[in-house]
């Protein structure tokens, strides 16, 4: 068995491979760690990256898939055909530091309790500041709104090593995640209805159902352009972020369940209203879109909370703000920052 596979789900993306692929392979073979290799898995792209990719590091392993699968169920199909201790779910867009990766396997190595874990995010065009993805490791509200130590909102801190610590929390990003194969695969692994957006928190979430924990490792620093698929600003990407959450409430809250859905319906409303009022007319539709497709996408929520509730074994609340982000940081003028919080 190999004892880690970093895995980059490729969609058309021959330019960050160009780009950070050599640092990724110049890092693993640095780092010291005997049985670690990368792979690369290619959603069926329509672009030259896979003949790129076989002229110029014949070495690296390749998956083709026949479609795009999107994120989601494109990892899941690829780490079916892999045999590792260790899965690393690595973005193509990230650009990695020379010692990122053996903090990560000595963590996991020496704390059989946890799960997965992820190093902390920089943005890579403003190398100061956490990036929104993920900064320095995940959080979620009583509602199903997430934020980042580092990260509320739309407001983002400069990274001046003020998270500097190892912390439990409730999920850390897709773009960079460390995840023990056998429990990846005994909890079902990505949701692969999401198709993208959210997938690894609706993944954490269910680890720590598990009785697992979910780390941040700020001493791992990987640097994350952001929006290589969809744009930061498309209808599509906000579509998938509503659905997707609804979606992840429905599978995984215990205590309130609907309740707490139809208070974040009202809210999710009111965003749209916001959307519409300022002319934003493809964010509106994309916000109703979500809803319908939510209601439509019950039973099947239903179908999932059923199969998984043997695995459950505790109550997920490391990395919970038992209260409305929301309301905190409107209320103070958007002015609250993540230190700030009382958890």
């Amino acid at each position: 068995m190999t004892k880690i596979a970093v895995v980059i789900l490729n969609w058309n993306g021959r330019y960050f491979l160009e780009k950070f692929l050599g640092k990724v392979l110049d890092s693993i073979s640095s780092s010291g760690i005997r049985g670690a290799k990368l792979v690369v898995a290619d959603n069926a792209s329509t672009d030259d990256s896979v003949e790129w990719i076989k002229v110029n590091y014949p070495a690296v392993e390749l998956i083709l898939l026949d479609k795009n699968y999107g994120f989601a169920d494109g990892y899941n199909k690829s780490l079916d055909h892999l045999d590792a201790e260790y899965y690393i779910l690595l973005n193509s867009d990230i650009e990695v530091t020379e010692n990122w990766l053996p903090p990560l396997v000595n963590y996991m190595d020496a704390n059989p309790a946890v799960a997965a874990c992820a190093p902390k995010l920089r943005a890579f065009n403003n190398p100061e500041f956490f990036e929104y993805a993920g900064a320095a490791g995940g959080f979620i509200d009583k509602y199903g709104y997430i934020f980042c130590r580092g990260r509320i909102l739309d407001s983002i801190e400069e990274d001046k090593g003020q998270y500097d610590n190892v912390m439990h929390v409730f999920w850390a990003t897709g773009a960079a995640l460390m995840i023990r194969s056998e429990l990846f695969h005994r909890a079902g692994g990505l949701d692969g209805s999401f198709f993208a957006h959210m997938e690894e928190i609706d993944l954490c979430w269910r680890l720590q159902l598990m009785g697992y924990e979910v780390s941040i490792l700020p001493e791992s620093v990987v640097y994350h352009v952001g929006g290589g698929a969809l744009p930061n600003n498309s209808p599509q990407k906000l579509y998938l972020n509503y659905r997707n959450n609804l979606m992840m409430l429905a599978k995984n809250l215990s205590k309130n369940r609907w309740l707490i859905i139809f208070i974040r319906l009202l809210m999710d409303g009111a965003s749209a209203t916001v959307y519409l009022a300022s002319g934003r007319l493809s964010y509106f539709k994309a916000v109703i879109m979500a809803h319908w497709a939510f209601f439509g996408r019950i039973p099947l929520c239903r179908k999932k909370r059923k199969a998984f509730k043997h695995l459950i074994v505790k109550k997920a609340d490391a990395g919970v703000y038992n209260g409305s982000i929301v309301y905190k940081y409107f209320s103070s003028g958007k002015k609250i920052i993540f230190s700030q919080l009382k958890l």
